[in-house]
């Protein structure tokens, strides 16, 4: 009788002896080669048969009957418990009829957003994490976890761990000309979140989004979720260029604009400021990676300049520590702040207690902020190889934009087809990712690529400019 299962067990690619057992009888009782009161071999034969040892077979049918799936009689046996349809007989899930909302179609069709999971050449917006204090990081972690583990493994603020909090409410304080206290603060999984979470509460249906073109593609993918009507903003020296009417919500990257790299001047933030106040706008501020600035001293945030309380401000901490910790931060006017804290209370309640504890402290005592120096001169230092690789080797195919910090470089195609360019280059080793699709229409949108360079060293990019350079323009 065991035969069949001798072949399923053989077939079973999970990790541990008794896990693929469960597996393999799970397997079985859904297929219906187990049926429900059908007495399975004792766990002698069944050991002997399977080339196991009794403790094993014992635990996974104690597993399965914990499960629901068999039933042990003390004196008879063990039996399968359940009936379950043969998988050959439900309907093929392409025939199942479940069609999506029309919000649901209008996110499945911007194609979502995909962050690459190993930071190849040239994968955008990776740090270095070969670089990063690891050994550090393990010690706050314990240190957190003998001093507090058990109150960080209960239920958290939906606002945030409040010494996180308050650290980074300083830190933007200091950084950034932010003014806000820690009560303005909030943490969140991600700046995507925040988006997302705005959207919903701030935007009905029909509502104006003035948004940067080229812009950041999950910005607008949280708007169009909305259902929110969007109008482009071109992009100039001075960054986003200012439209005429009443929009619900402005974004803007003004810090360096995604994905040209542009800086907005301060007349530019000052009309966009005014813009907010007047229209009763709210005007969202990505900051998303400001840390990363390679000239002599970044210019402050345009929250820290608004009096009128129209300006929400985003950051994260996935491209100055690690993606992985999925912590972010938004600073809101104190008006926002309940409904912001009811709306994550319904949606995932709040972030993990324990990489917040551990965050805070690595930025309390100093620790942070000495990684950033180490990472802007790593990263610096990356950029100049880059520009000059390009310039040697592909001066006359590829055109560089404006780069005064981040983590990647913008570059226009002068010649070649973007979209089989980048295909070619996915076949060679290289990840391109394409510029053009960041605009909000084909006629206006420019063919090139953004050159993740961070989390690559010397060689590495030597080589993948190389590789570049082959390509078939």
């Amino acid at each position: 009788m065991t035969t069949p299962l001798i072949t399923l067990f053989a077939s079973q690619q999970a990790q541990t002896r008794r896990e693929r057992l469960s597996a393999t009888l799970r397997q079985a009782i859904a297929d219906g080669t187990l049926q429900s009161g059908q007495r399975l071999p004792s766990s002698r034969l069944m050991a002997a048969d399977l080339g196991l040892s009794r403790v094993t077979v014992e635990a996974a049918y104690s597993q399965l009957e914990s499960e629901g799936y068999l039933q042990r009689k003390i004196g008879q046996g063990t039996f399968v418990a359940i009936t379950m349809t043969p998988a050959e007989k439900r309907p093929p899930a392409a025939t199942l009829n479940a069609p999506l909302s029309l919000r649901g179609q209008q996110i499945v069709a911007t194609g979502g957003c995909q962050d690459p999971l190993f930071p190849h050449a040239f994968a955008a917006g990776s740090p270095e994490l070969r670089a990063f204090p690891h050994g550090l990081w393990r010690r706050i972690s314990a240190s957190q976890q003998r001093q507090h583990g058990e109150a960080l493994m209960r239920y958290g603020d939906a606002q945030g761990y409040a010494p996180l909090r308050a650290v980074v409410a300083r830190y933007l304080a200091q950084s950034r000309g932010v003014h806000c206290d820690a009560e303005q603060v909030m943490i969140l999984t991600s700046s995507q979140q925040a988006l997302q979470m705005l959207s919903l509460l701030l935007l009905d249906a029909g509502d104006q989004v003035w948004l940067e073109d080229p812009c950041y593609a999950g910005a607008r993918n949280a708007f169009i979720a909305a259902g929110a009507r969007l109008t482009p903003l071109s992009v100039d020296r001075e960054g986003a260029q200012l439209a005429t009417g009443a929009p619900k919500l402005v974004y803007l990257t003004p810090s360096h604009q995604y994905p040209t790299g542009v800086t907005m001047s301060l007349p530019r933030r000052l009309q966009w400021l005014n813009v907010a106040a007047t229209q009763q706008s709210w005007l969202i501020e990505d900051d998303y990676d400001s840390e990363f600035y390679y000239g002599d001293q970044p210019m402050p945030a345009m929250q820290g300049l608004d009096r009128t309380g129209r300006v929400i401000y985003l950051g994260t901490f996935s491209k100055v520590l690690f993606p992985s910790l999925r912590l972010a931060y938004l600073v809101a006017p104190p008006g926002l702040i309940e409904p912001l804290r009811r709306l994550r209370s319904v949606t995932d309640g709040h972030s993990a207690q324990l990489p917040q504890a551990i965050t805070a402290d690595f930025i309390d005592q100093g620790h942070f902020a000495a990684h950033l120096r180490l990472m802007r001169q790593l990263y610096h230092s990356r950029r100049d190889l880059l520009l000059a690789e390009l310039e040697q080797k592909l001066g006359d195919r590829l055109l560089p934009m404006a780069s005064h910090g981040g983590l990647q470089l913008t570059v226009t195609l002068a010649q070649g087809n973007e979209a089989q360019l980048s295909a070619e280059g996915a076949s060679r080793g290289l990840l391109l990712p394409r510029l053009s699709p960041l605009y909000s229409s084909a006629l206006t949108a420019q063919p090139g690529w953004i050159l993740g360079f961070s989390a690559l060293t010397r060689t590495e990019i030597i080589q993948a400019v190389d590789k570049l350079a082959r390509l078939p323009y």
